[in-house]
């Protein structure tokens, strides 16, 4: 076969999917919880939360919102510990404008996430990771995914359980193979 009749299959094999399939676990001790309830359930709300926090220069990484059937809407979001007081502030300065019933703050949260490029290509990554955190009796309070990424915001005094958990069903316990272990912020 001469080099002007080679396919691309040729030049660029399937090399399989990526691997390793989860590469690390990481996990954050410093996150802060806030939970601001019964904010109007209506186009916009969300856009004005999120544009006051980010004016004020806070940056927030997990968000779930759930509404309710009365016409509010609670909406849950993480700040890194060291926001959570000028999040307090803009919430309670912003409170009139943003119309909600009121709010609170958990800083006994930690997050743990696994990551890894082959979660792209493989099912079943994000069904061990849950087996693994029930199986230790681990309450999730949030979820976060991305194409890399699963992560779980549990309560605090469980967080060194939960990486040990996930370390184990993944494989990654450190006498098993080289692992990757990410205590920083996790954004």
């Amino acid at each position: 076969m001469s080099d002007n009749t080679k396919s691309m299959g040729d030049l660029f094999p399937d090399l399989g999917p990526e691997a390793p399939v989860i590469s690390g676990v990481a996990h954050d001790r410093s996150e802060a919880l806030v939970t601001v309830r019964g904010v109007p359930n209506e186009p916009g709300m969300a856009a004005k939360v999120f544009t006051e926090l980010a004016t004020a220069g806070i940056n927030v990484d997990m968000i779930v919102q759930a509404g309710a059937s009365v016409g509010t809407a609670d909406i849950s979001f993480t700040v890194p510990e060291t926001a959570r007081k000028k999040a307090e502030e803009v919430l309670q300065t912003e409170h009139d404008e943003l119309g909600y019933r009121d709010f609170d703050v958990n800083t006994a949260v930690g997050k743990v996430a696994v990551v890894g490029v082959g979660m792209k290509t493989h099912s079943g990554l994000a069904a061990k990771f849950f087996t693994a955190l029930s199986e230790k009796g681990i309450n999730v309070l949030m979820i976060s995914t991305s194409e890399i990424r699963i992560a779980a915001l549990v309560p605090l005094d469980q967080l060194d359980d939960a990486v040990r958990a996930l370390h184990t069903a993944y494989g990654l316990d450190a006498n098993q193979i080289e692992a990757v272990v990410y205590g920083g912020t996790g954004r």
